[in-house]
């Protein structure tokens, strides 16, 4: 099956468009183009979604829900939303749109010896935007197994658009509801025993010289959404060499249930606990990648990565996800004063960021940043 204007895998050749398939849909088709280690998946595009809102005129019935809706009146968005969600959640998907995406799904399957867990992953045309943070908003769902259940989830994650947070979110930032769209990732499960995140900067400061990682055991659903305390590593950007780290509690793990079919949390045991869940190795070939992931998008990044079980060491790191970093990257270097004797003693400080505004580094996890924003 080829990518075309409704379905679009990661290597399928086709240009990345935002507005086709939504911040997390675009940049693992552009990471994937660029060679990035991305576990292979398609997107099911916004004219996908458009065609299914259209056939039940639904884009017309969410404006009138919301239109009028006020900020302050939470528990009024909360009843809004869930009539809107299950407005979608009722509406029959036409049989062509369905089928096409069984198709997709089927040649996914193709690409391994035996049919694999997906993750289903909402993206919308208004997220991992640079002055904006919709991290968390829409729907992720991990360890999918059978057509049936991932056609499920992808109209989950549709209607997950309209969560009462993502309302509440657009309406605070004064993003207006005209145009936008969601677009779902469909993408091979990771079978992941080490998993996290990383900034290719400070997120305490800013400095735009160091890299931090947190990791944790498992897969990193519960890294993201601060579930557990992961480990907080920090190291310079140009030498890799370790600045600071704190091993975190990691009291807990996200890992799959063969028999079940699904993912279990697992207690951590009291010896892996105590140590870094990232030997030396690993902890450079994640701050390796979130490096490039910046030079590939040409400003600071916010990365999502994992270490496969099934895979060999050395060819298991993979890439999840990347956005930019939205609190930071937006606020210009600070630029120290010409000395006075004729030429600059110093350079801008565009490396180095916020560095200069006498914070010290604090151990505030970059889970703690994904959190505040």
């Amino acid at each position: 099956m080829k990518s075309n204007e409704l379905i679009q895998f990661f290597d399928g050749g086709i240009e990345p468009e935002l507005e086709q398939l939504g911040g997390k849909g675009a940049s693992l088709v552009s990471m994937t183009a660029a060679g990035m280690p991305v576990p292979p998946g398609f997107v099911v595009t916004c004219a996908l979604f458009d065609e299914f809102m259209a056939a039940h005129n639904l884009h017309e019935k969410v404006r009138e829900a919301l239109e009028g809706l006020n900020p302050d009146a939470v528990d009024e968005v909360e009843e809004i939303s869930k009539k809107v969600r299950e407005k979608i959640l009722s509406a029959p998907v036409p049989p062509a749109s369905s089928e096409l995406t069984r198709q997709a799904h089927e040649a996914l399957m193709e690409r391994f010896e035996e049919p694999v867990p997906v993750a289903v992953r909402s993206s919308a045309t208004a997220e991992d935007l640079p002055d904006a943070s919709f991290a968390g908003q829409q729907d992720t769902y991990l360890w999918l197994e059978g057509f049936d259940t991932v056609g499920e989830h992808i109209r989950k994650c549709w209607a997950s658009l309209y969560t009462a947070r993502a309302i509440l979110y657009r309406l605070k930032n004064n993003i207006p509801d005209e145009g936008l769209s969601m677009a779902v990732v469909v993408q091979k499960m990771v079978n992941a025993k080490v998993s996290g995140v990383a900034m290719t900067l400070d997120p305490a400061t800013g400095d735009r010289s160091k890299i931090t990682v947190d990791s944790s055991y498992g897969v990193g659903e519960m890294v993201v959404s601060g579930q557990v305390t992961p480990d907080n590593i920090m190291v310079d950007k140009v030498t890799m060499g370790l600045v600071s780290e704190h091993i975190g509690d990691k009291h807990a793990e996200l890992v799959p249930d063969v028999a079940a079919k699904t993912l279990i949390e697992r207690e951590v045991d009291a010896e892996r606990r105590a140590v870094r869940s990232l030997n030396d190795e690993e902890l450079t070939q994640v701050a390796a990648m979130a490096k490039r992931a910046e030079k590939h998008y040409g400003c600071p990044q916010d990365i999502e990565w994992a270490l496969d079980a099934d895979l060999p060491d050395g060819e298991n790191l993979l890439l999840l996800q990347s956005r930019p970093e939205t609190v930071h990257s937006s606020k210009k270097p600070a630029v120290k004063p010409a000395s006075t004797g004729g030429y600059a003693a110093n350079l801008t400080g565009s490396l180095t960021g916020a560095a200069g505004n006498g914070g010290s580094f604090s151990l505030s996890s970059i889970t703690s940043a994904f959190i505040k924003n």
